[in-house]
């Protein structure tokens, strides 16, 4: 049971971490635009081998 007062604050800690990382992301908009990268690689608009 004494393992158990190390793991708690270090879980609690390491969870903290992970949110602050997810809040910095969502701050710095990195999730602007996560459909136009999917619909991006099927224009033909941009293709290296176009068809001749």
């Amino acid at each position: 049971m004494n393992v158990l007062a190390y793991l708690i604050p270090i879980s609690l800690l390491l969870g903290g971490v992970g949110l602050g990382a997810f809040i910095y992301t969502v701050r710095t908009n990195q999730y602007d635009d996560p459909e136009g990268d999917a619909r991006r690689i099927l224009s033909d608009e941009w293709d290296d081998k176009p068809k001749q």
